[in-house]
């Protein structure tokens, strides 16, 4: 007969799940002393929700007094063409693959609360499910349920899964049996630490939010530091090259959630086309997409960062267009881009 374990990995599988195990909440200790250090060293940038729930990242049992099992999920957004091919095409803008359709929240969400009441309608207790936006270590927690381990990117990493994959987690009243947490299987590799644009880890294993490209690009308000921009490339959402490179990736599952499949015109989008875009046509054209909710102006923002990095004379006229637009920060950008393609014409010349 099986165990409600099993039967409840079983049931994850069956909600498009690809990874199911099961730790306990005080499985992390070190994870306090090492967020400590990270806002020590004020490597959280402008994300002050990192200090201000500190205690609660730190420590799941804090979040929930009740819980004693933490089961951890895992589904993925593996990609079909290399997306660093994208880099290359200077002229359209690089999305990050898990930004390329709807947004993941909404769709992980729905699926651990499918599994949540699956749980209670089998075996009773409570329930609390979260995904990414609240305050849980969910990258520590998901090492120690043994989804996979944290590389030397700081993202987790799995034997069967590569590190194309998103994270939620159900807390449960339930005491279920915990599973094996996973090692470091990183070795002497470096592929992730070495090909980082903008030398975001001051050591393995360790991130600087404040030089990553992600942080820069979606959580940064206001101009970004001059002397990165040129790094940005034309990556205007996230970037994946970190992930990209992970020799785990050969293991790697191909999505199965068609939502989670990249949108025709998120994979290579004109330039040209999105730093014409409105507030309007911003939230149109990005209706359920994550990338809505950095707003058009920091979106724009990018978008002219990536015109500025194009060496495309025929991009001049759309920086010029916003040379007068009602944001401060686009206008800086547009300036920065303009000047960034005079420059290069000159050269040229």
């Amino acid at each position: 007969m099986q165990t409600l374990a099993e039967k409840l990995k079983q049931q994850a599988f069956a909600e498009g799940f690809d990874a199911c195990a099961i730790c306990s909440p005080t499985d992390i200790p070190e994870v306090p002393a090492r967020l400590a250090e990270f806002l020590e060293h004020e490597r959280h940038g402008q994300m002050q929700w990192l200090e201000e729930r500190a205690l609660w990242r730190g420590s799941p049992a804090a979040l929930w007094p009740d819980a004693k099992s933490v089961i951890m999920l895992a589904i993925s957004y593996a990609p079909q063409v290399d997306p660093l091919e994208n880099l290359k095409a200077k002229e359209a803008g690089t999305v990050s693959v898990y930004a390329q359709n709807r947004d993941y929240h909404d769709l992980v969400k729905k699926g651990l609360k499918r599994l949540a009441r699956w749980l209670i309608a089998e075996s009773g207790g409570e329930v609390k499910v979260f995904v990414d936006t609240a305050p849980v270590a969910e990258k520590p927690l998901g090492q120690a349920a043994g989804i996979g381990w944290q590389g030397k990117h700081t993202n987790l990493v799995s034997r069967n899964l590569g590190n194309w994959f998103f994270i939620g987690s159900v807390f449960t009243t339930l005491d279920l049996p915990k599973d094996a947490p996973e090692v470091d299987h990183c070795g002497s590799c470096r592929n992730c630490l070495d090909i980082c644009p903008t030398n975001a880890f001051p050591a393995p294993y360790k991130l600087d939010a404040r030089r990553c490209i992600s942080y820069l690009t979606i959580e940064h308000h206001g101009p970004v530091d001059e002397a990165l921009r040129p790094a940005l490339g034309n990556r205007i959402y996230g970037c994946d090259d970190c992930l990209a490179v992970c020799p785990w990736n050969k293991f790697a599952v191909e999505a199965r959630e068609i939502r989670l499949k990249p949108r025709a015109d998120l994979q290579n989008p004109p330039l040209k086309e999105l730093a014409s875009l409105d507030d309007a046509a911003f939230r149109s054209k990005f209706s359920g997409s994550p990338v809505k909710r950095i707003g058009r102006n920091r979106f724009v923002r990018n978008v002219l960062y990536a015109i500025g990095n194009s060496d495309s004379a025929s991009l001049l006229e759309s920086a010029q267009k916003r040379l007068h637009d009602d944001d401060e920060t686009v206008r800086d950008a547009a300036q920065w881009a303009c000047k960034r393609l005079q420059n290069a014409a000159n050269e040229q010349a």
